[in-house]
């Protein structure tokens, strides 16, 4: 934990969300008691007052806390936790704005003592004589110590109340628990239509534009065989055009094979992975070891990963050689690519490899990088089969 400084912003801040909480939480109180006469009247309006309370913690304390949902009835634990609040406020506040503020003042008071014998009374007056160099000594260094430890308890006391809060007017383990599992299925819902986004363009790139790019490609070779009387620029034109034509249909299959290849879909992980290691540039030794197809959202991300990672190979680590493992295990799906190459390759070092373990987090998996200088280089990922 870092040391407050009495003199930073962070301390003022937590002194001031201290100072704060008095006439709020005591005017907060005066209302809900004031409303309880009228119980509809309270469980209509407990949101705004806690609303205030929501917005004083978050211009402070700079902590947000969910709204919390209307109550429909008294039977409704949220209302009752709000309410609770409402009444403990008062007290915690109180409490807190003694200690600290009694710190602050006796820091203030103390480490100004030095200026006290000038305006002290005549002995007698007062316990003690601040005109003894001892007494005035440990007065100051009395000061000093309540002026360090009012940060910590301004701390101390902003914690405690953002604890209580969390517990009292935000949401309960329970809908917690509820909002996670929802946005869990969101984003799993979110994973699936991009997959399937990505196979729509797959199959409309392959039946639609490549199949025109094979057929411009025969037309424009079929002209370079037979057109040979044209004039020369003209046949070096349509020579050009041909050539060209076929570097887009290479360029556009390489990009639709590694959108998501029709193997995949047909014969699984295996066969796909060997078509990749198969048109490896740098030799591959591929292991897999699945007694059954995984979904196709794993499927797809662990192909993802592996052609990724043999990309990289061949651009970035002069390898001789790379081991592609891929098995099952508990529920997991394992996939281990190593290289012999120079190593060095770090997440910050560019963005495929970041690329890759954002992939890999999208369903819950984890990414592993071992790549010390000299090599090997070793990634290591967990996909989750369920």
């Amino acid at each position: 934990m870092k040391v407050p400084r009495p003199w930073s912003a962070r301390t003022w801040l937590d002194t001031a969300h201290v100072a704060s909480g008095v006439p709020v939480a005591a005017v907060l109180a005066c209302l809900t008691l004031a409303m309880a006469v009228l119980p509809p009247l309270l469980r209509r309006n407990v949101r705004r007052l806690t609303a205030v309370q929501r917005s004083r913690l978050r211009a402070f304390a700079g902590f947000t806390l969910p709204p919390v949902p209307r109550s429909a009835t008294w039977r409704d634990h949220r209302l009752w936790r709000q309410i609770g609040f409402h009444l403990l406020a008062p007290v915690l506040s109180a409490f807190a704005v003694t200690l600290v503020f009694g710190l602050w003042g006796g820091g203030v008071v103390g480490l100004t003592a030095f200026l006290h014998p000038v305006l002290q009374p005549p002995p007698g007056v007062f316990p003690i004589d601040l005109r003894e160099p001892l007494v005035s000594m440990i007065v100051t260094l009395a000061g000093l110590a309540f002026f360090m430890l009012a940060p910590f308890a301004a701390r101390a006391m902003a914690a405690l109340e953002i604890s209580i809060a969390r517990g009292l007017i935000g949401p309960s383990l329970a809908e917690l628990g509820e909002r996670i599992e929802t946005l869990t299925e969101s984003r799993a819902g979110v994973i699936d239509a991009a997959d399937a986004e990505r196979r729509r363009i797959e199959r409309d790139l392959h039946d639609g534009a490549q199949q025109r790019l094979v057929s411009l490609a025969m037309n424009l070779g079929l002209a370079r065989a037979t057109l040979t009387d044209l004039p020369e620029p003209a046949k070096e034109a349509i020579a050009q055009a041909h050539e060209e034509a076929k570097q887009a249909l290479r360029e556009l299959r390489d990009f639709v094979r590694g959108l998501h290849p029709a193997v995949l879909n047909d014969q699984g992980l295996d066969a796909a992975l060997s078509g990749v290691a198969a048109r490896s540039p740098v030799p591959v030794r591929l292991k897999v070891d699945i007694s059954q197809r995984v979904s196709p959202t794993v499927e797809a991300v662990a192909f993802f990963v592996v052609s990724e990672a043999l990309t990289n190979i061949a651009k970035h680590a002069h390898a001789r050689s790379a081991e592609i493992k891929v098995r099952r295990r508990d529920g997991r799906l394992l996939l281990t690519v190593v290289d012999d190459g120079k190593g060095g390759a770090s997440m910050q070092g560019g963005t495929g490899l970041r690329g890759l373990a954002q992939r890999v987090r999208s369903v819950d998996g984890t990414l592993n990088l071992e790549s010390p200088l000299g090599g090997p280089t070793m990634i290591d990922v967990e996909l989750p089969c369920e």
